[in-house]
């Protein structure tokens, strides 16, 4: 991954292939944001007007090359939009009052435009530690890459090869000071634990199967000093976690289910997160149109999530204990594969009536919500791309929060939002319950169509013990990006949720989530 510095060098004098600087969306055309004020000087004041132009506005990710100034010893000038110039009013609230996710776009938008450059000095507005830290993210998200199944994947110098930005400098970052280095530190931790779960999203389905990830969590957890347990399929009819091996039953690939637990000796807090692992999802007997089975691998993001949020948590020893639940089989049609009309026991007791198989990830959710549930957690929060229904409502770049507590559900709601990930409160109806009751079950697996997401979201309801604070992610719209990069958004895998859990995680050891 990239290697990040922070340096309080002038831009003129440092040696790199390029010098990174924002502009703004200005009233009058575009500004020269703040941190870059050397490099406007060797322009005589005019670099808006240069920039101008060649076109450039300011606008959100907008990137203009231009050659860099004479007496520079980088020979590049990048210059990445940062949006609209932030009102007077705003000034100094963070990176010259420059919004922390237009920041972490623009270091972005530009950190992937230098795939394979040496080093690239990063000029952008900082007066805080927030700035230094979302900068940093932004750099080392955007970098992001996955080319190991590619011919050249493993060799970065070989022909046509682009390797990642090699380093990255933070002009006005204080290496001395402890809470710049601290934010960095931070960042770097979010990150590389961001992009191994976008790794995993991208991995393809023959080789990510449930024993393969749990086997990847389980090397993870030795390593950052987390407590692991492996139910395979033995284990867990043993146990009868009739969901997940029903889901399950249909693949040669066995199903597992995965529990993670960081614990800090001063936490009095337990947070418990659940994700949706189903490693491929072809959709069991009720089998997905064609043109719907491509991007399936992608339906494991909600357990790649979790993992990468609870080991995020212990590299950065949150005061905070933590418990992470994959639910994790893959779907598929066989002999032995769940039938629309089966009844499965769930681990709960109850029983589901399976109307439709590719409503699958609910059924091994709800096995490990009731699992989740036996240990009394202060809240769980499960993850997952669990509706299409989410997508119509939501589009490709919000997920959906829901809740059995409206205060819940606002403070998730608000975490996503300040770590920039784009989150919509949505309701629970109580009307929408009904249309699940079943003739030969407690509870059939499907419900009305319309508002299809929230009926998925009061199912899961069902498995949540009494008296826990619960609330449900539907990520089913950003986990995976079948458009062009955006931002520090890659094609493919983003993994989405991984910085909210990891906020969530932070507010509770801060004692500031309920």
């Amino acid at each position: 991954m990239t290697a990040l510095t922070l340096s309080t060098a002038a831009a003129p004098g440092l040696r790199a292939d390029a010098i990174v600087i924002g502009v703004a969306k200005g009233t009058k055309g575009p500004v020269v944001a703040p941190g870059a004020e050397a490099v406007d000087k060797a322009y005589d004041g005019k670099l808006a007007g240069v920039l101008e132009t060649l076109g450039a506005s300011g606008a959100e990710g907008e990137l203009t090359k231009l050659p860099a100034p004479a007496g520079f010893k980088a020979p590049l000038l990048v210059a990445v939009g940062l949006g609209a110039e932030p009102d007077a009013k705003t000034e100094g609230e963070g990176g010259e009052g420059y919004d922390a996710e237009a920041l972490r776009k623009a270091a972005g938008v530009a950190a992937r435009a230098l795939a394979g450059s040496k080093k690239a000095a990063f000029a952008l507005p900082v007066d805080s530690p927030g700035a230094v830290g979302a900068i940093a993210e932004g750099i080392l998200l955007g970098a992001y890459s996955f080319d190991v199944y590619k011919e050249n994947g493993k060799d970065a110098k070989a022909k046509n090869g682009k390797a990642p930005l090699a380093e990255a400098a933070l002009l006005g970052g204080k290496p001395r000071d402890t809470a710049h280095k601290g934010a960095v530190a931070r960042a770097v931790a979010v990150a590389e634990e961001l992009n191994r779960a976008r790794d995993l999203i991208n991995t393809p389905p023959n080789d990510l199967t449930p024993a393969s990830f749990a086997g990847i969590a389980q090397t993870a957890a030795k390593e950052h000093g987390i407590k692991v347990q492996v139910l395979d399929d033995k284990a867990l009819a043993k146990g009868g976690y009739g969901g997940i091996l029903g889901v399950g039953g249909g693949s040669s690939a066995t199903p597992r289910l995965v529990k993670l637990s960081y614990t800090h000796p001063k936490a009095d807090k337990h947070l418990a997160f659940v994700g949706k692992g189903i490693t491929y999802d072809s959709g069991g007997i009720s089998l997905k149109p064609a043109g719907h089975n491509e991007t399936m691998k992608c339906d494991m993001s909600g357990a790649a999530a979790v993992f990468a949020a609870v080991v995020a948590a212990a590299r950065l020893g949150l005061e905070v204990n933590l418990t992470g639940w994959l639910a994790l089989a893959e779907n598929m049609p066989s002999g032995s594969a769940v039938r629309p009309g089966d009844v499965l026991r769930m681990y709960s007791g109850k029983s589901v009536e399976v109307l439709n198989t590719d409503a699958e990830g609910r059924l091994v959710l709800a096995d490990a919500l009731w699992a989740a549930s036996q240990e009394n957690p202060d809240a769980i929060v499960d993850v997952a791309t669990l509706t299409g229904a989410m997508m119509l409502a939501l589009g490709s770049r919000t997920f959906g929060v829901m809740a059995n507590d409206d205060a819940f559900r606002s403070a998730v709601h608000e975490a996503a939002e300040e770590v920039g990930e784009p989150a919509w409160p949505m309701p629970l109806p109580e009307h929408l319950r009904k249309g699940m009751e079943s003739q030969v079950a407690d509870i059939a697996n499907m419900g009305e169509r319309m508002g299809g997401g929230l009926v998925a979201g009061l199912f899961l309801r069902e498995f949540v013990g009494e008296g826990i604070t619960w609330a449900h992610l539907d990520i089913a719209g950003p986990a995976f990006n079948e458009g062009g990069p955006f931002g520090y958004t890659p094609k493919g895998g983003t993994g989405s949720a991984v910085r909210t859990l990891v906020r969530l995680a932070e507010l509770t050891a801060a004692g500031d989530l309920g």
